[in-house]
């Protein structure tokens, strides 16, 4: 069973309960207060885009009715983010970080340890069951995966390791051994798409959400895999699951852990230290905001989809990933260095 089936059958009464007013215990207000969120990447990517959606909405759905600021902290593909929970003096809940979910799995170290524990941080909850794909740009004559397995080598971008473009493409580099060479430094995901039409890429791997319509419309890229079995109703079905490529079931297993962060896209965390009480009132706040209609609107106007994970699943899809077998966790460790 795939690490989403067993996530999503984790989905129990417990979950619907937790939602509910009368389980969100004491109250904590933020009245007076600021939150801030801070996103690991730059401005006018993909994880900015949904943080400043999010935020216009947020504070009307949150005890006290708070201000709500984004603020943008690109570094180590989004680490340094992640890392201003614990350096950052306030533990209330009026830090909240986004960062890339590809950091959970680049992580772990050799031995199965992680260097960096994503179990002991908090979880508000994640905006997207991330479809993730890697794609050509049109001058390169790349269309399909045939087309790229075909040449002698072909250069996509990421930020830095760590990130899921990072993943995805040691993924297509080192277990479907395409000839990728990955250049990493990019800012965003915004930097990555001009750098594909300066020439300087003939490629990349992101989200399926995160690509300009018009690209696809106008045939100025074409995707040729995606990493999630899962296939949006506007995402093509001559576009293959990546698992589909390889009939050796190890492979098969060991693309199920890396592509199981994925599940987990534009996930929002606080500190350990955070009280529950704060805790469940974020949750509450961010599940309320989900459902108001104006921000509906204003995410289908971007034509940026939502689907949702709620803090408790999240956190249960974490633990799904560091309890694999210590030897598929080694293959994941080699995959990723």
């Amino acid at each position: 069973m795939s690490f989403v089936l067993r996530a999503a059958a984790g989905a129990t009464t417990a979950t619907i309960l937790a939602m509910c007013p009368a389980a969100v215990g004491a109250q904590e207000s933020f009245k007076g207060k600021t939150i801030n969120i801070v996103v690991g990447y730059s401005v006018g990517g993909g994880y900015d885009q949904y943080a400043r959606t999010l935020a216009r909405y947020f504070g009307n759905h949150a005890t006290g009715q708070p201000t709500i600021i984004v603020q943008n902290m690109p570094g180590a593909a989004s680490l340094l983010a992640v890392r201003h929970l614990d350096a950052n003096p306030a533990k209330d809940g009026t830090v909240i970080t986004s960062f890339d979910p590809g950091l959970i799995t680049a992580h772990i170290s050799p031995e199965g340890v992680p260097k960096v524990d994503f179990r002991d941080y908090k979880w508000i909850g994640a905006m997207l069951r991330d479809v993730r794909i890697c794609y050509a740009w049109h001058a390169t004559g790349v269309k399909t995966w045939d087309d790229l397995m075909a040449r002698k080598e072909f250069i996509i971008g990421a930020t830095a390791r760590g990130s899921n473009a990072f993943v995805n493409g040691a993924i297509v580099r080192l277990v479907m051994n395409a000839p990728v060479r990955q250049i990493s430094g990019y800012p965003g995901s915004n930097e990555q798409r001009l750098a594909l039409e300066r020439g300087e890429l003939e490629g990349t791997c992101a989200s399926w959400s995160a690509m300009p319509p018009e690209w696809l419309s106008e045939k100025k890229a074409f995707p040729l895999l995606r990493f999630s079995r899962t296939r949006p109703f506007d995402m093509p079905d001559s576009i293959p699951y990546v698992g589909d490529l390889t009939n050796d079931a190890e492979k098969k297993q060991l693309l199920d852990l890396l592509n199981a962060p994925t599940d987990l896209g534009r996930p929002l965390i606080v500190a350990k230290q955070v009280p529950d009480a704060a805790v469940n009132v974020l949750r509450a706040a961010y599940e309320a905001t989900l459902k108001d209609q104006g921000f509906l609107a204003d995410m289908a106007k971007q034509t940026l989809p939502i689907d949702s994970v709620p803090g408790q699943d999240a956190e249960k899809i974490v633990q799904q990933i560091y309890s694999a077998n210590q030897t598929l966790m080694k293959k994941m460790v080699e995959v990723l260095q």
